[in-house]
């Protein structure tokens, strides 16, 4: 599919699709930083190693401050640093520094006090935040590994466009039985099948209505379930290239076979599944619905229409039952999505999506591109 044309990035456009703020709302920034001490002064700009977070400064806190504030009549504007946690999705700690150095508790001075926070960080923060939301009372957007290819494209959207399109998507998917994913690797084909118990398709729109606790996670743009079960095969890429083979019983991993690559990373997955079996729970089933280009960040590539992902961990933030007291220890409470599409797995082709409704098996992907039934679906 041919890409489209995206206007320059607009802050005041974003936030007034996703948030349709009023006037007087408050907002503030987050980031996370290995060592609070960075954002003193506003040090972590003058290191390379923090891309992300001069975005969530130049492009976010400037603009607000450069007239967005104004325009939406917003109020606020101020920045915070957190410790990162070093995973996706883990709890937040509750400390927090801003950089004239002042220290402020998250839980007791941020979020009770803010009706939009905006989260741009290394690490993935959308489940903890979305459960503070629910308790608070804000509504946010979580904005990890921001780029410019981002900027320039899942973020200059128009979120009205993507909820519209993402919604036709949903109702050509919900209540689904199951779902058979063929996945090819070489001359090996596997098979992983998931149960959906006919539950209602949910979808990430990139929209958070005033009165409506919620965060969403931007760019935006998939369709998504939460599964009730599986079992079959499905190979998997690891974060150094390694390729192992996962098994799936009950609804789990429950062990990993090398492919290719080091033997020691399959062992240690192995290790950690045997220790803390919730880690291969299967907490998420996911198609994207944007066309958009590759950002090289998994939080833009599994929202193009084609791709599909698979996430383990925790699954409370969308709708499941896995939350982080139910892992044996809390640095292994995350949600970590694996992305299938031609740029993050070229090893690994998706041949086959296949959903199983109303005694119907419909194709919806083939080779990483969207099938007759979702074509139709967009119109």
């Amino acid at each position: 599919m041919d890409l489209p044309h995206f206007p320059p990035f607009c802050l005041a456009r974003l936030l007034r699709n996703t948030f349709r703020p009023r006037p007087g709302e408050r907002i503030c920034i987050l980031i996370d930083l290995p060592e609070l001490g960075l954002a003193n002064g506003w040090a972590f700009l003058g290191d390379e190693r923090f891309s992300i977070q001069r975005h969530a400064h130049d492009s976010f806190y400037k603009a607000l401050h450069d007239g967005v504030m104004t325009e939406l009549g917003l109020v606020g504007g101020e920045f915070f640093a957190y410790q990162e946690t070093g995973g996706s999705n883990l709890d937040l700690p509750d400390r927090a520094v801003a950089p004239d150095g002042r220290e402020v508790s998250l839980e007791r001075e941020v979020y009770p006090s803010y009706d939009i926070i905006l989260c741009i960080s290394t690490h993935s923060a959308t489940a903890p935040l979305t459960a503070l939301a629910k308790r608070h009372g804000f509504r946010g957007a979580t904005l990890h590994g921001v780029n410019d290819i981002i900027l320039r494209s899942g973020l200059a959207v128009d979120y009205n466009e993507v909820s519209r399109d993402a919604e036709k998507l949903r109702l050509a998917l919900t209540w689904a039985d199951h779902f058979e994913i063929d996945f090819a690797l070489v001359d090996d084909t596997h098979t992983l099948r998931l149960e959906c118990g006919r539950q209602e398709a949910q979808k990430s729109h990139g929209i958070c209505l005033a009165d409506e606790p919620d965060v969403a996670n931007l760019p935006a743009g998939e369709v998504y379930f939460v599964p009730t079960g599986g079992q079959g095969a499905f190979p998997m890429q690891y974060a150094d290239g390694t390729l192992g083979l996962q098994q799936v019983s009950s609804g789990r991993i429950n062990g990993a076979t090398l492919i290719c690559g080091d033997q020691a990373v399959i062992d240690a997955h192995n290790a950690k599944l045997a220790d803390d079996p919730v880690t291969g729970e299967l907490g998420e089933l996911g198609f994207g619905t944007q066309v958009l280009p590759v950002s090289g960040r998994d939080i833009q590539d599994e929202k193009i229409l084609g791709t599909m992902h698979v996430a383990t961990g925790r699954s409370d933030h969308l709708g499941g039952n896995l939350t982080p007291d139910k892992f044996a220890k809390a640095q292994n409470a995350t949600h970590d999505d694996i992305l299938f599409s031609p740029s993050k797995t070229p090893d690994i082709t998706v041949t086959q999506v296949r959903m199983h409704r109303d005694g119907d098996s419909i194709v919806v992907l083939e080779n990483y591109q969207p099938a007759k039934h979702l074509l139709r679906a967009l119109g």
